[in-house]
């Protein structure tokens, strides 16, 4: 069964993006390599607001040749069809994604749809890449309530600029 991994960049104060959005403060690190790191995946997860910011902007609306999933209950499939959009936070649905072959699936962005994810089970990885930088507000990496969840460490890296990037393993329940 293919993994759900949420992999985002997360300022040391625990946001993912700044008050409006902006994400200008994570720096650059040459050793990350964003080839490789894209290879693990044939799946985007993302809620409406993160997809939304993606068709704006430089890039617009590049999803690196992806297949990209859009938790949405406002976004209507017609009016999208390069994604596939998910009106109802079914566990039933992106379990059925899970089974399908492939690689395994990066739950992009949007730190509510991680929240609701990771309260049903579904996430089975946790990877930060913690950025040198005090935000001081915005969008938090995990809002509240959310679950309390115990993680084991399964791997780490600290890079020249700083960043460190941690691998978390979600252990089940109980």
């Amino acid at each position: 069964m293919r993994r759900i991994r949420y992999q985002v960049a997360c300022s040391l104060d625990g946001y993912i993006a700044g008050p409006q959005g902006e994400y200008d403060w994570i720096v650059e690190e040459p050793q990350i390599d964003f080839a490789e790191i894209f290879d693990q995946f044939d799946t985007l997860l993302m809620g409406r607001r993160t997809y939304e910011g993606m068709l704006k902007g430089p890039g617009a609306g590049e999803f690196w040749g992806k297949k990209v999933l859009v938790f949405s209950r406002t976004l209507r499939q017609e009016e999208h069809p390069g994604v596939t959009v998910i009106s109802v936070r079914s566990a039933e649905r992106l379990q059925e994604f899970r089974s399908r072959p492939g690689k395994d699936i990066w739950l992009f962005g949007g730190g509510e749809l991680f929240r609701s994810l990771l309260e049903v089970g579904l996430v089975d990885t946790v990877e930060p890449a913690i950025i040198p930088v005090l935000v001081g507000g915005g969008i938090p990496f995990l809002p509240t309530p959310a679950p309390q969840t115990k993680l084991t460490l399964a791997g780490h890296r600290v890079y020249p600029s700083g960043i460190v990037s941690l691998e978390y393993a979600v252990q089940p329940p109980g």
